[in-house]
């Protein structure tokens, strides 16, 4: 088991979120695996870091069940071997089903490194919000020698997800998924005791100069190569080169992020099959995530021709 302290650095990085192939219906592991292989395979970090694979939103995880969540976060452990950072999201609602999951991948024999909670929904204070998942994360954190992160969207939970990071020796850090003026203000409450990753795409350059580490990329799995170089110069403090990066891949990102992320996963899938690529296997398209429109599959063939090279 990594210390916090590797984690903290490993996690400093591009966070790679594979989507999840599907092939009439179900899962396609075999397609999955190669997904991971490729993303293994192909790590283009500087000074040989670590890869950081999560099983997370891009993937549908909210879409199939705990069954195959457990296998998806097996079949990714198996191709990853003790190489990389493994992290497996997992939604906190019903809470005792989110236990479940953490109890039986954390007996995988390649178990996650750490669990990434996605956004409690439904009816609940802050107050509640914070003394839930202290809970949990004790009872898991002792009992799993389990670690996490919490995937932060709500700004009214702000001040409560600060507090749990400060107060509890199993949640590590935050993702800020709302945006980047929320970077600063988060890292200078939580300061030591934990990491601040920005979780909104490879458009991250901002997040970084105002003191982010790392973060999270739902199109690596097709072109690898961007969210690696600009991890690569923003841990360099070259903003101006990864902003050249960043504008690669900008027209692709605008296209997932349009409408509240109504393409987040189905532009990747246009994307991988319009590349041609064959070490990649995008699927069918998922449940409540069909292929994209005619005209928005122009829009992706035209954002994806120019980055080819960043496969």
């Amino acid at each position: 088991m990594i210390s916090n302290e590797q984690l903290f650095d490993g996690l400093d990085s591009v966070t790679t979120i594979p989507l999840i192939p599907f092939k009439d219906g179900v899962v396609d592991y075999e397609a999955h695996a190669k997904n991971i292989r490729y993303l293994m395979k192909n790590n283009y970090l500087s000074d040989g870091r670590p890869r950081v694979i999560c099983i997370a939103g891009t993937s549908l995880i909210h879409h199939v069940s705990y069954e195959d969540q457990n296998k998806l976060v097996q079949v990714t452990g198996e191709v990853m071997g003790k190489e990389g950072i493994l992290l497996s999201a997992i939604a906190p609602n019903p809470i005792t089903c989110a236990g479940d999951l953490v109890e039986a991948q954390s007996k995988l024999d390649r178990a996650p490194d750490a669990y990434l909670l996605m956004p409690l929904t439904g009816v609940y204070s802050v107050e509640g919000l914070y003394e839930g998942l202290m809970e949990f994360g004790d009872k898991y954190g002792k009992s799993c020698g389990a670690r996490f992160l919490y995937y932060y969207r709500q700004p009214r939970d702000r001040d409560m997800i600060v507090k749990l990071v400060n107060n509890s020796d199993y949640f590590i850090g935050v993702k800020v998924g709302t945006v980047e003026e929320d970077v600063p203000v988060l890292i200078d409450a939580i300061g030591d005791n934990g990491i601040v990753i920005w979780g909104v795409g490879d458009r991250s350059t901002k997040a970084a100069q105002l003191g982010a580490k790392g973060h999270t990329s739902g199109i690596s799995v097709a072109f690898a190569k961007a969210g690696d170089e600009i991890n690569n110069a923003q841990r360099a403090g070259d903003y101006e080169k990864s902003l050249e990066f960043e504008k690669k891949i900008t027209a692709l990102e605008e296209i997932r992020f349009e409408n509240g992320r109504v393409f987040n996963y189905s532009a990747v899938v246009e994307a991988m099959k319009i590349s041609g690529f064959d070490d990649i296997e995008a699927g069918e398209g998922g449940p409540f995530n069909p292929r994209v429109p005619d005209v928005v599959k122009a829009q992706v063939e035209a954002a994806v021709k120019d980055i080819m090279d960043l496969h």
